[in-house]
């Protein structure tokens, strides 16, 4: 039988990752900045809601918006219209952004005098799981519109994340959601996990959330 010698790139491609992600993280505590990745599928109202939080949070912090996208400019376009230092990163085709592609847009965006920094990956709830950005938390969100069985399909999604948000929760009454099983399937996978119900049309639950996004930032400044 030959002698065939076996590689297993997967764990080298990992493992560079990993070392960059570590090193994003290093940089933004050195500079005292707070790195939220926020994951979520297509039309989940990703953009509505980081116009409101950024809304709520500016008194308090200097916030800037990273918008990952394959094309377009259409959610930094809007960011910026409401007067929010963004950028736009397309990810040459790719699904998900990595550490690679994280680090060259920070250093494009030269945002380290920000104290939040907001990265809308790219919309869906698989390939952004598998990608360590060197985000300081992981944020996924859920509409009410796509039910409360994706934890059972996504799982890796909500293991990795610190907090999960079910958004437009003011269409509950066209939609069969149920929270206590959602609930109780993040938790199988994730108890650790902060869980928030909100409308970014509304308001409702917002403040909950930014609360929750100035505790862990000031964790980050006094790091």
């Amino acid at each position: 039988m030959a002698n065939i010698k076996v590689i297993d790139v997967n764990v080298g491609v990992t493992a560079e990752n990993d070392r960059l992600a570590d090193a994003i993280r290093r940089r933004n505590l050195d500079n005292h900045t707070a790195l939220f990745n926020m994951m979520a599928s297509p039309g989940s109202g990703k953009t509505t809601l980081l116009l409101a939080i950024a809304e709520t949070l500016r008194e308090d912090f200097a916030i800037g918006v990273m918008e990952a996208d394959i094309e377009a400019t259409v959610d930094a376009e809007a960011m910026a219209a409401a007067g929010l230092r963004t950028m736009q990163v397309h990810t040459g085709g790719e699904c998900a952004m990595d550490a690679a592609m994280t680090a060259k847009a920070l250093d494009e965006f030269d945002g380290d005098d920000l104290d939040i920094i907001f990265l809308e990956n790219v919309g869906n709830l698989v390939c952004p799981a598998e990608q360590d950005t060197g985000a300081s938390r992981n944020v996924a969100i859920l509409s009410i519109p796509e039910g409360d069985d994706k934890p059972l399909k996504y799982p890796l999604m909500f293991e990795i994340c610190d907090a999960v948000i079910v958004s437009k929760i003011d269409t509950r009454m066209y939609f069969d959601f149920d929270d206590d099983a959602f609930r109780e399937r993040v938790s199988e996978l994730n108890p650790d996990c902060e869980l928030f119900f909100l409308s970014a049309k509304t308001g409702e639950g917002v403040d909950a959330f930014c609360d929750w996004v100035k505790a862990q930032t000031l964790m980050v400044k006094k790091a």
